[in-house]
């Protein structure tokens, strides 16, 4: 879109277009911070909707924490680590393609349009359905199948490629396949009873997962993120080290003849700035968790949220690392926001229960157990957002090298982005939930629950935060995802000792356990289309005597404008739905279909998920 609107003027330039996409592509990254945490405070039913102040605040300022925390790390992770930034490198050849010319902003307005339109008739309209699913019982346990019938995750799919798209998609079988009709063979009868509450069929397989399976995820994810802050150790060492050396530099009056392209934000500031955040911060968690919510001494009070403020710090910047890191390795999209945060939220739960739990009883009065489980989950949004603006900005920094920008404008804009989002995001998280509901809690009734918005990262922050506190964690299912986790990391350890391509790291497979099946399937489908569409490509090339490499690179990034206009197209007329039903106060707003018309609307959606599929692979090998 940049790209478009500024050829319009003479002398645009692409370190312009590179500045607004460094601006835009924080919002895009805030918003997974937030939406990963603070939906929680409502299913707590500590928040009855999204304050403005209080939800601009904590994305605000955990947004700017994950900026100034990178900085530093500029130079160790980019200049000094050969690692991949491989949407930083994609970003960096759309915007050289973007000065020569192409069709790539019609490729994204197309697939857009197309995704809108579908997801109109799927939301909206309801002549499409969002998902089918079934199950087979067999000697008393039922295994479950389903999919979403989303072109938005096809498009993810494409873009995280097959290894991921396998790992993601075998972390959910490890849960359906093997983990629920195990439990249902071994667990004793009376307690699957009381989970599935009399469902039957494909409900009673949801309800197993949702209650207990799916815990397996938390395990997997908290030995997932402290496996990637160990294995970050040394470069965050030479992170740490190199800054330092250029404050003493800069005192001694030798930092003067740095190039424009290797100046980052003083460092003086970066620290400042850390140490100034730290009192808007504590006065945020002094809003969001008033003392009458935690009838406590003022003493201890104090002292917790000084902690808050402290582990808020200490944690973002080691968890804003992992993920810069990380974001280097294997790409943004596989950054473990959702590890580190649970690793955070399952620490803050338990030190707050050793701090309140010794003047509060908390198995006698639940309104205090959701206090305490939100003010871990206000420190966990602030290290979310932290950790996932830190990855995106990595990326736009390699994509600045790439293209010669100055990295301190950048920084610049990544924190002008932050604030940005920061304004917006309150709003349109209030008009989602007044218009679908979030992850089982619907704000009036009689609204339908098919629509909701699953919200399945931010039920899990809560379930980890209030189970801690109400002592009912399911350490059993988190022990068992701990152990998984540890024997991928051992097989991802043999395959790289081997020198194999394909790799298992632990956290794709992590989120794949707690990840609904419907959600996996068909990211594995757009990861297959990539790997096949790739495969087709080279097999053409070689017959042509062509340039393999050059012809597998114009297909990848022709599919991967045309996935990202599935994803916007979808995700926008998502908003401008909410809008009519959020007014109307229903999700039947704009139907044209009687509910009878059900099953012809699962044959009309599958067919036109296929008709995506083909297309998405028939964009992707045109020559």
């Amino acid at each position: 879109i940049s790209m478009a609107v500024l050829r319009l003027f003479k002398e645009s330039n692409i370190l312009e277009n590179n500045i607004v996409q460094t601006a835009a592509s924080a919002g895009e990254s805030l918003a997974a911070g937030v939406i990963f945490t603070l939906p929680a405070l409502i299913l707590l039913r500590y928040w009855a909707d999204f304050p403005f102040l209080d939800t601009m605040a904590i994305a605000m300022f955990g947004g700017v924490l994950g900026v100034l925390f990178t900085i530093p790390l500029r130079r160790a992770l980019i200049i000094e680590k050969d690692l991949k930034f491989p949407e930083g490198v994609a970003t960096g050849e759309v915007l050289k393609a973007g000065t020569e010319g192409g069709k790539g902003i019609a490729q994204i307005a197309w697939a857009g349009l197309a995704a809108a339109l579908y997801k109109l008739g799927q939301t909206g309209l309801k002549l499409f359905s969002g998902s089918v699913s079934g199950s087979v019982t067999m000697g008393g346990s039922i295994f479950g199948m389903g999919t979403e019938l989303s072109v938005a995750l096809l498009g993810v799919g494409y873009i995280v490629g097959l290894n991921i798209a396998v790992l993601v998609f075998a972390g959910g079988l490890i849960s359906w396949l093997f983990g629920i009709p195990l439990y249902m063979a071994f667990a004793n009868p009376a307690e699957v009873s009381e989970v599935t509450a009399g469902m039957s069929g494909y409900g009673a397989v949801l309800e197993i997962w949702s209650q207990t399976i799916r815990y397996m995820g938390v395990g997997a994810m908290v030995v997932g993120g402290i496996w990637a802050l160990l294995s970050l150790a040394k470069p965050l060492k030479d992170g740490i080290i190199s800054s330092w050396e250029a404050v003493q530099k800069a005192r001694a009056g030798e930092g003067g003849d740095v190039p424009r392209t290797e100046r980052d934000m003083p460092i003086n500031y970066v620290l400042w700035g850390v140490l100034g955040l730290a009192i808007p911060i504590f006065i945020v968690f002094t809003q969001v968790i008033d003392i009458t919510h935690l009838p406590v001494s003022s003493g201890l009070y104090w002292t917790t949220m000084g902690i808050g403020v402290l582990f808020s710090l200490v944690a973002g910047f080691l968890f804003a690392s992992v993920a810069g890191y990380m974001a280097g390795l294997v790409g943004s999209s596989n950054n473990p926001i959702s590890g580190v945060t649970i690793a955070t939220i399952l620490a803050t739960s338990l030190i707050l229960l050793a701090l309140l739990g010794t003047q509060l009883d908390f198995s006698v009065d639940t309104m205090q157990a959701q206090a305490a489980a939100a003010a871990a989950i206000v420190v966990g949004a602030m290290v979310a957002c932290a950790a996932a603006i830190a990855g995106d900005n990595m990326q736009d920094l390699k994509a600045g090298q790439l293209v010669g920008a100055t990295p301190y404008k950048q920084q610049i804009m990544q924190i002008v982005g932050v604030v940005s989002a920061a304004l917006v995001i309150a709003p349109i998280l209030s008009l989602l939930f007044n218009a679908y509901g979030l992850g089982g809690v619907l704000p009036r009734e009689g609204m339908s629950s098919e629509e909701m918005l699953s919200a399945p990262q931010a039920t899990l922050m809560q379930s980890v935060a209030e189970g801690v506190f109400a002592r009912n964690l399911e350490w059993n299912m988190i022990w068992i995802g701990a152990a998984i986790a540890v024997a991928i990391i051992i097989l991802d350890k043999i395959l790289e000792a081997n020198d194999y391509e394909f790799r298992t790291p632990v956290l794709a497979v992590a989120v794949g356990i707690y990840l609904p099946l419907e959600l996996t399937v068909p990211i594995f489908i757009g990861g297959m289309i990539a790997w096949w569409a790739g495969r087709v490509v080279a097999r053409r090339a070689e017959k042509e005597g062509s340039d393999v490499e050059k012809a597998q690179t114009q297909a990848e990034q022709k599919g991967l404008l045309f996935s990202s206009g599935l994803i916007t197209g979808e995700a926008l007329i998502g908003i401008v739905l909410a809008i009519p039903f959020a007014i109307q106060e229903s999700t039947d707003a704009l139907r044209l279909v009687p509910q009878t018309f059900a099953p012809y609307a699962d044959w009309l959606g599958a067919l036109a998920a296929v008709f995506f599929i083909i297309w998405l692979y028939k964009v992707a090998v045109k020559k």
